[in-house]
């Protein structure tokens, strides 16, 4: 799936809640700190993480490319 970015940046916990991964914050939350992100192949566990254009998640099983 693909995100576009109409910011500099967007909050990963943010982004869970806008593509419909998570329900709430608190669930966005709980997804990060589970280690269910991998940033850019990398499992990474800081849900105020800024993501910007070109960078790639994949939340349980869901890819989402920023552009």
């Amino acid at each position: 799936m693909d995100f576009e970015l109409s910011t500099e940046y967007i909050e990963l916990i943010k982004l869970l809640k806008i593509v419909g991964i998570a329900d709430t914050g608190g669930m966005a939350k709980n997804i990060v700190e589970d280690e269910q992100v991998q940033y850019n192949g990398t499992i990474d566990t800081r849900k105020r993480l800024k993501l910007r254009k070109g960078d790639k998640i994949e939340v349980l099983g869901t890819e989402i490319n920023i552009i």
